[in-house]
């Protein structure tokens, strides 16, 4: 593992939400995870990781000296944002490309390597095929934004989006130039094999969430339990020549530390 870089994500300590005002207010809207950052990347440097991923509303929440402060206090290296949108609607896709621009400004501000993205909004009244292009039409508009801020830029398909499960993971990177940041919990979820997905785009993968999935009852897991062994994901990434950072997170747990803790002695054991 000694190319490997580890992170975890800040966000399960606190409940997770948004920005009501976004409801009405497209370019308000971000992710948030309602929690004290301060504890949160001082846990999670604790527990022996060296980098952390954040959400776009709490990276703006604070200022950018602020937000150094919290990591200068931590010792740990900001190594992504996080942020979202329906990227589906011409009518907002500009609203939404300025809020990943906030994001993207701010991590680049702050050293970070790596922007990711979720989205791909499902209609109320089913999928088109257009949505596809025009979801890979936003990701390359992404892409070319974080690389004018020296950011490389990631599309990490989520369960209730339009693309969750291989058929959809494998047509939207026929049609978009955007790096793949696999969830390995996301994609079992959705009934892929995430080694064999890691394997069959690897070209595409330069940053990856890992966490663990229990099927029933429904629950994302440290990586130490659950329905998706962690070896034969680690050593895909090995066999594929994988070096960078890997995110390991948890959407929610009961005692954020222990489950930061338990997933890096899964890591360290493998």
């Amino acid at each position: 593992m000694t190319a490997w870089k580890l992170a975890y994500h800040a966000n399960c300590w606190g409940a997770l939400g948004g920005d009501a005002v976004g409801v009405t207010s497209i370019t308000q809207l971000a992710y948030r995870t309602y929690g004290q950052m301060d504890r949160a990347f001082a846990e999670i440097a604790a527990a022996g990781y060296a980098g952390v991923e954040v959400f776009d509303g709490n990276l703006l929440d604070h200022s950018a000296a602020d937000f150094r402060a919290l990591l200068a206090n931590s010792g740990l290296q900001l190594v992504a944002a996080y942020a979202g949108g329906n990227f589906i609607f011409d009518d907002i896709l500009p609203e939404e490309l300025a809020r990943v621009t906030r994001a993207a400004d701010r991590a680049a501000e702050l050293g970070a390597p790596h922007l990711v993205v979720g989205g791909g909004a499902k209609r109320f009244d089913g999928i088109r095929e257009s949505d596809y292009h025009k979801l890979a039409a936003a990701l390359d508009r992404v892409k070319d934004l974080a690389q004018v801020r020296g950011l490389r830029a990631h599309y990490h398909p989520h369960l209730s989006t339009i693309v969750e499960g291989p058929k959809t993971v494998a047509k939207i990177f026929d049609l978009t130039a955007i790096d793949f940041c696999p969830d390995t919990a996301h994609l079992a979820a959705a009934g892929g094999d995430p080694a064999q997905l890691i394997r069959d785009h690897a070209a595409r993968i330069s940053y990856v969430h890992l966490k663990g999935f229990q099927r029933d009852p429904f629950a994302f897991t440290p990586l130490d339990r659950g329905d998706i062994p962690t070896g034969p994901i680690l050593q895909a990434l090995r066999d594929t020549g994988y070096q960078g950072w890997i995110c390991a997170e948890l959407d929610a747990w009961p005692d954020p530390a222990e489950g930061a803790r338990i997933s890096m002695q899964t890591l360290k054991s493998h």
